[in-house]
């Protein structure tokens, strides 16, 4: 155990974050550099090590949260990396995208704050870049087995990365122009600089993983003939479908998909653009769908200048206290403020859009809505709530209903898919056709990072057992697990 009596000596004290009017000046990460380095300590002596760490079941990764937290506290950053990299490939990922299920399971958050989990992960991670501790870790000896990851966001990275340590040569195709999926143009700059994924993939490179950017599988090259090419075959192409919006006035200019929106503001980080083709400077900006993306739409919005940001949810806006059907240690919906909330632009709740309104030459100008109320399960609109707000650009932020399926992936591979339209898997993650497994959103359907993380994991795992008959690599889950947070 760290600190005995941590949890009742020591407040929850999280990362310090850059001034607003600062940070909405650039794309940088906003929290203050090394903010967290003399505080983390103590934080991590707040953990309770609890005889049973709820925080294990909480994660879908199943870390060792208390291991690693009495190590932070007793300043062993070595061993600390160590025990975090145990059973996470990237927890500077997680570290920093995650919205830490984990510390809605923490036993201590039973009557007080939480042990800042998250906080004390992305620390120790930091730490050991830092410090060299994260070097490659290629094979002792190859199989002579070789498998094929479509997709570089962190399922296939975890999956190839597991893989290649177990011996196999992997390669991994990935249709954009650079690596790392969501995480490299879906995820805005502010909430984790691009050179988090840099640095693993060329640690990823050093351990003998390969890499075909501008590849795209079902297009470029046929499903049948990667099959030909390698033993075993990884489908980990994310949930990319975007829910939209039919609605009258959807083919007006200025409506996009989030997955539109964000990637060219990305690229605009990257040196590829000089500003971005689709641009909220100077305008009045709304953003439907209150998750995560929204969020991400909103922070880049302000970078880019607009006029006002409103961001719209058909749901009623949470409370800040658990309900009785969301009871600890589960996962529950709360009123969550991010740092681009933070930084301005207005939050409805429980609202529809009815139609938008454009202009002579076609471009969206107004949206109209109404608001909402739930009979049966279903919003019903409320008779005389009708109003109308300025909308020069409108991104929808809805989520995600499945894998693509119109670049002939999922029907020249001729995989089954399950009754929510996700590719189907057995207990080793293996699809209806034999060497062909899947993992992330592809198989599970839009989730969390952690989530994609753990399914690589256990997707590698079960590629290794069809090639070598047995495995050693570690498999936090099923497909047929349910954390907590679930």
């Amino acid at each position: 155990m760290a600190d005995p009596k941590g949890f009742l000596t020591t407040d929850r004290e999280g990362a310090a974050s850059r001034p607003v009017g600062e940070r909405v000046q650039d794309w940088n990460e906003v929290y203050v550099p090394g903010s967290l380095l003399p505080i983390i300590s103590k934080q991590a002596g707040r953990c309770m090590d609890c005889g049973i760490p709820f925080c294990h079941n909480g994660c879908p990764l199943g870390n060792l949260i208390p291991e690693w937290n009495d190590y932070a506290y007793r300043e062993d950053w070595a061993a600390a990396s160590e025990r975090l990299h145990a059973t996470n490939n990237f927890p500077e990922f997680t570290g920093r995208l995650c919205p830490a299920p984990c510390e809605s399971a923490c036993v201590l958050g039973i009557n007080q704050p939480a042990v800042t989990i998250k906080n004390v992960e992305v620390t120790i991670s930091d730490k050991a870049w830092e410090s060299g501790d994260v070097t490659p870790q290629p094979p002792d000896r190859l199989s002579g087995k070789t498998v094929a990851v479509i997709g570089s966001g962190p399922a296939g990275l975890a999956a190839a990365q597991q893989l290649t340590r177990a011996g196999h040569t992997v390669a991994v195709y990935e249709r954009a122009d650079r690596l790392g999926g969501l995480l490299r143009y879906g995820i805005p700059a502010f909430k984790m600089e691009k050179r988090h994924i840099n640095r693993r993939i060329e640690q990823m490179r050093a351990e003998g993983t390969k890499f075909r950017t501008e590849v795209e599988i079902g297009r470029d090259m046929d499903a049948a003939k990667l099959r030909r090419r390698y033993d075993a075959v990884v489908i980990a192409a994310g949930a990319t479908t975007s829910r939209d919006l039919p609605v009258p006035g959807r083919e007006l200019g200025g409506i996009h998909q989030s997955m539109e929106y964000l990637p060219l503001s990305n690229k605009v980080q990257e040196g590829d653009l000089t500003v971005s083709p689709i641009s909220a400077e100077g305008k009045h900006v709304v953003v439907i769908g209150g998750g995560d993306t929204g969020a991400d739409c909103v922070g880049t919005a302000h970078r880019q200048g607009a006029a006002s940001v409103t961001q719209l949810e058909i749901m009623p806006q949470p409370g800040e206290e658990r309900v009785p059907n969301q009871p600890w240690p589960t996962f529950p919906m709360l009123y969550k403020v991010t740092s681009a909330h933070e930084e301005g632009g207005e939050r409805v709740y429980s609202v529809s859009t009815t139609h938008f309104e454009g202009d002579a030459e076609g471009n969206v100008q107004w949206l109209h809505m109404t608001e909402v109320e739930f009979k049966d399960g279903r919003p019903a609109p409320k008779p005389g709530t009708e109003r109308k707000i300025p909308a020069q650009l409108v991104t929808l932020a809805m989520g995600f209903t499945g894998t693509d399926q119109t670049n002939g992936l999922v029907e020249q591979f001729g995989v089954e898919l399950d009754e929510r339209g996700n590719i189907a898997r057995d207990a080793d993650y293996a699809t209806s056709v034999d060497g062909v497994f899947v993992a992330g959103d592809a198989g599970r359907g839009q989730s969390l990072i952690v989530w994609a993380i753990a399914e690589g994991r256990s997707a590698a795992r079960g590629v290794d057992r069809h090639l070598a008959g047995t495995s050693t690599l570690h498999a936090p889950i099923r497909p047929t697990d349910r954390a907590l947070t679930v």
